[in-house]
């Protein structure tokens, strides 16, 4: 058997007993391996880089966690996750508002992203409607941003404000455009999320916004999580990374949604 084969099989060997693992402990860190399976800490980042690409698990710092498409991870988790992606997305998506328009932020890691971007960029005249109580706090200081925060039912997992208080605040306002991060993208099903509140908070989001952009990096592409979005028809716009599914992105250009890659 020549010698890179057998390097292969011992590798696919070694990545399904860390499956094995994680399933059973919800989680892995990289010193656990580097100690159960004797290899080095860069071996096992890639095994664990390369189960990640798969979908079978969700990298965190320092290791991985199970993949539950249908569960709400903690916000604290969800931003040591693609990191370098969404500082990309949100760079882009940041540059794409102008001088004076009212902009809606959705919760999540990457719109906190654009939050961050956006405050450096130093704006001028920019309100922005978000329902994040982190990035309501990310903004406070920022020069040239107003911000309005919309209230209701505080969901601790996520820092977010859902419920019909902040449906019907949410329903007086108007925006220029909105940026949405989601938890699943199917060219199918659309848009989804774990939590059935957040998604119809969501979809009067879309329903208050002249233009929907979608922030999601690749990893939510092609993903169904349990409560769908509505409305997948007036988004205009995704930004992701560079290595989504070329047939995802051909599929999402046919319904005729701008695909912006970075």
């Amino acid at each position: 058997m020549p010698e890179h084969h057998h390097a292969r099989l011992l590798a696919e060997e070694r990545r399904r007993k860390i499956l094995d693992a994680i399933e059973q402990n919800g989680q892995i860190t990289i010193p656990e391996l580097v100690k159960r399976f004797s290899v080095s800490a860069v071996t096992a980042r890639g095994d664990l880089d390369a189960l990640t690409a798969g979908g079978a698990v969700i990298r965190s710092h320092g290791g991985a966690v199970r993949h539950e498409p249908t569960r709400d991870y903690p916000l604290r988790l969800k931003a040591t996750l693609h990191r370098a992606e969404k500082v990309r997305i949100g760079r882009a998506a940041a540059d794409l508002v102008h001088p004076h328009e009212t902009i809606i932020l959705d919760s999540g890691t990457t719109t906190a992203e654009i939050a961050r971007q956006l405050k450096n960029s130093k704006p001028q005249s920019v309100t922005v409607i978000t329902n994040a109580l982190n990035i309501a706090m990310e903004l406070t200081d920022a020069t040239g941003i107003s911000v309005i925060m919309i209230g209701g039912l505080l969901r601790p997992v996520s820092y977010s404000f859902v419920g019909p208080q902040a449906e019907a605040m949410l329903a007086e306002l108007h925006a220029d455009r909105l940026f949405l991060a989601v938890d699943g993208f199917d060219v199918e099903m659309g848009l989804s999320t774990p939590d059935i509140l957040e998604a119809q908070l969501n979809t009067c989001m879309i329903r208050a916004a002249r233009e929907v952009n979608v922030v999601a990096d690749s990893s939510k592409l092609g993903r169904r999580s349990v409560s769908r979005i509505g409305q997948s028809e007036k988004i205009q716009r995704l930004i992701t990374d560079n290595r989504a599914p070329a047939d995802v992105v051909d599929a999402l250009r046919k319904k005729h949604i701008e695909v912006t890659l970075v």
